[in-house]
């Protein structure tokens, strides 16, 4: 890859959306691409739809607990690596499947991926923020909102 020149080209993105990532693997994944020359890397998370081909509501702690990998990947690979992280939203578990999650049912989620990241974390402060945001009294994150 090295040789190539494709490293002064592109900036590779690392895609996960598992509650339970791999962080140590991640972070192996990170320094590998460093060693074929590329200087900075993408992460790529999902705030929704990427938990069951026929999910209609969206689970905020597994996206939540994903986030939280990804910062701790971050955290663990030099500073200056990390580019960004791209947030998707899955509007269909794949080519072949019905609708799943739509937005309106998944934007608790965003706000609550968004702020993790914003904040370098979740804790109870954040999650007030996220329910004076959205005008919320009670948000849930370890079962279906209601």
């Amino acid at each position: 890859l090295s040789e190539s020149g494709v490293p002064q080209l592109v900036q590779p993105m690392i895609w996960d959306y598992a509650a339970d990532l791999d962080v140590e693997g991640k972070v192996h994944l990170v320094e590998k691409y460093r060693r074929c020359g590329f200087s900075k890397v993408w992460f790529a998370s999902a705030f929704k739809g990427a938990t069951g081909v026929n999910q209609s509501l969206t689970l905020i702690g597994h996206h939540l607990k994903n986030h939280l990998q990804w910062l701790k990947v971050a955290n663990s690979s030099p500073p200056d690596v990390l580019e960004g992280i791209a947030l998707t939203g899955w509007q269909r578990y794949d080519h072949f499947s019905v609708l799943c999650e739509l937005l309106p049912v998944a934007i608790p989620s965003l706000a609550v991926c968004l702020q993790a990241l914003e904040n370098g974390g979740y804790s109870e402060r954040t999650k007030e923020n996220v329910e004076k945001l959205l005008g919320m009294s009670n948000l849930e994150t370890e079962t279906f909102m209601r």
